[in-house]
C-alpha cells in the first residue's frame, strides 16, 4: 500500500517538474505594453482599427506594426493614453459618423416585388438585385442594425436605416455589412447631406423615388463650391459643408437633410445635439 502510495507520489512529481520544465522553456514572453494597451481600449472588437478584434491590434501596435491612432471607438482620451503607452505624440484622427444615404423608405420608393425571404440585407439582394426598385436605396432588412456593436442604429417602421449621430463611433462595421454600400462615413461636423443613392438619371428617379436626386443642378447653381454632381448624383463637397446648408430649402424632391433639423421620418431618435461632442472614455 505504501509502495503505491509512494509511486503515484513520485509519477505527480516527475509529471510537475516536467510541465514546469516545459513551462519555461516554452514560455512566450509578452511585451507589458500589449497589456497595458489591451486594457486602455475600448474593448469593443468592432475591428474599427482594421484588425478582427482589441488584442490583434494591441499587439501590432506594441510591434510597431499599426498606427496608435486606430480606436476610434475609444475617442481622444484613449487615443492619448495609448500614445503615452509607446512614449509617442498623440494624434487623433478626425472624427466621422455613418449616415444612411437614403430616405426611400416603404411609403416612399417603389418595389419591384414582394420579398418573404431570410430577413437580411445581403441575402435579398441576391435574388434580382434586390426587392427595390431602386438600384442603391435601403433595402430596409435591418442587416446593419445587428452588427452595430454600440446600438447606434434603428429601423423605422416603413424600412429605413437610421444611424444616431451621437452613438456612432466611427466603427465602420455598418458600411462593410450592406451589400448596397447604402451608408458612408462622413465628417462629424458635417450636418447637411444628401440622401440618395442612385446613379439613374433624373426621369428614372422620379418613377421609383419621391425622395430621390435628380441631378437638377439647383444645389450647385446655388452653392457652386459646396457641391459636385457625378454620375447623375449629388454629393456634398464636405470641405465647404459650412456653405452646404443654402441648398437645403431649394432642393425639389427634399433629397438633401440638414442633420440639424432632425433624423429622417419615422426615427425615434431624439433630436440630434450638433455639433456632436464624444464622451470620453474613461
Amino acid at each position: 500500500m505504501i509502495e503505491a502510495v509512494l509511486s503515484i507520489g513520485g509519477i505527480g512529481l516527475l509529471a510537475a517538474v516536467t510541465l514546469g520544465v516545459a513551462a519555461r522553456k516554452f514560455a512566450v514572453e509578452v511585451d507589458p505594453r500589449e497589456l497595458a494597451l489591451l486594457e486602455t481600449l475600448s474593448g469593443a472588437n468592432c475591428g474599427a482599427c482594421g484588425y478582427p478584434g482589441c488584442s490583434a491590434y494591441a499587439k501590432a501596435v506594441a510591434e510597431g506594426k499599426a498606427e496608435p491612432s486606430l480606436c476610434t471607438p475609444g475617442g481622444q482620451s484613449t487615443l492619448e493614453k495609448i500614445a503615452h503607452i509607446m512614449g509617442v505624440a498623440a494624434v487623433g484622427a478626425a472624427p466621422q459618423v455613418a449616415v444612411v444615404l437614403c430616405q426611400g423608405d416603404n411609403l416612399r420608393a417603389a418595389a419591384k416585388y414582394r420579398y418573404l425571404g431570410v430577413v437580411d440585407c445581403v441575402a435579398a439582394q441576391r435574388i434580382a438585385d434586390g426587392p427595390k426598385i431602386c438600384p442603391g436605396g435601403c433595402l430596409g432588412l435591418g442587416t446593419c442594425a445587428r452588427v452595430c456593436p454600440f446600438g447606434a442604429i434603428e429601423m423605422t417602421s416603413e424600412g429605413l436605416a437610421v444611424i444616431s449621430r451621437e452613438k456612432c463611433t466611427g466603427c465602420r462595421k455598418c458600411v462593410g455589412a450592406c451589400p448596397r454600400q447604402v451608408i458612408a462615413m462622413t465628417p462629424l461636423d458635417a450636418t447637411v447631406h444628401v440622401l440618395c443613392n442612385s446613379h439613374d438619371k433624373g426621369a428614372a428617379v422620379r418613377k421609383y423615388c419621391q425622395v430621390g436626386c435628380i441631378a437638377c443642378m439647383i444645389c450647385k447653381k446655388t452653392v457652386p463650391e459646396a457641391y459636385v454632381i457625378e454620375d447623375f448624383l449629388a454629393k456634398v463637397v464636405y470641405e465647404h459643408y459650412q456653405e452646404s446648408g443654402a441648398a437645403v430649402e431649394k432642393c425639389p424632391t427634399k433629397c438633401i437633410r440638414d442633420f440639424v433639423d432632425g433624423y429622417p421620418e419615422g426615427s425615434r431618435f431624439a433630436p440630434p445635439v450638433v455639433p456632436v461632442k464624444r464622451q470620453e472614455a474613461v
